[in-house]
């Protein structure tokens, strides 16, 4: 092989191996990074739940991290329920779960807000499968273990204009005041097609209009959180009996 050839390749190796030290170290550097980004946005979507105004009219956040952290120090705190009986496991936290626990729902998050000393609040995760994709979001509810304070959709990959509007204040605020329990029994939370006077003229306080042209979308988050509802109700029952 010529001298110059072997010149060539060696040039091209080393810019390779220098390009792919690079891309490396940017990886890991942005990982970190989006990370953090990931947990500060699900931190402020559980806040939004609770309901605490993170963003305006314009998708812009209000709360900087350090405020979003001194809520998580002040105001909340988390416990692991099992799911098969509703008892709250010691010492272990959300972070410490595995992918299989998560997705199988082995293991329940809880997060607990608390004002002068007593728990006023309870959220909890819910998720589900839409038309595409699978939605994420939180639910808070009442001291009275019935009433919802507020709900977020916030990861998913629906069809924008559609299903993704899951995750638009107009959907989401229905939430607010709704009833998910009466008397210590779930009720038979609805999302309805055509909206809720279509169905129930005089009103409905455990339904919430769905989603025009988005049924898949709208049927599978009432079927989600319905689920959900009934996985975290052991739990709360044990909260109303006490």
């Amino acid at each position: 092989m010529p001298k110059d050839d072997r010149n060539v390749i060696l040039f091209a190796a080393i810019v390779c191996v220098v390009c792919s030290l690079v891309l490396s170290a940017t990886a890991a550097a942005l990982k970190t990074r989006q990370d953090d980004n990931a947990e500060l946005d699900r931190r402020m979507n559980v806040l939004q739940a609770f309901g605490i105004e993170v963003k305006d009219e314009k998708g812009r956040k209000l709360l900087s991290k350090e405020e979003v952290d001194e809520y998580f120090t002040v105001n909340i705190s988390e416990v692991v329920l099992k799911a098969d009986s509703g008892e709250v496991m010691p010492n272990v936290t959300s972070e410490g779960l595995t992918r299989t626990e998560i997705k199988e729902k082995s293991k329940l998050p809880l997060y607990l807000w608390s004002e002068n000393d007593e728990i006023v609040k309870y959220a909890f995760p819910i998720s589900g499968r839409g038309l595409w994709s699978t939605v994420h979001g939180y639910l808070a509810l009442d001291q009275d273990l019935a009433t919802v304070v507020g709900v977020t959709f916030y990861k998913h990959g629906e069809t924008p204009g559609l299903g993704a509007e899951c995750s638009e204040p107009w959907f989401m605020n229905q939430f607010g005041g709704k009833k998910l329990w009466a008397d210590g029994e779930l009720l038979p939370f609805e999302v309805v097609k055509n909206g809720v006077p279509s169905k129930y003229p005089d009103g409905c306080d455990y339904c919430v209009d769905g989603i025009t042209a988005a049924t898949i979308t709208s049927n599978g988050i009432m079927k989600f959180i319905r689920s959900d509802m009934k996985a975290y109700d052991q739990y709360f029952a044990t909260i109303r009996g006490s």
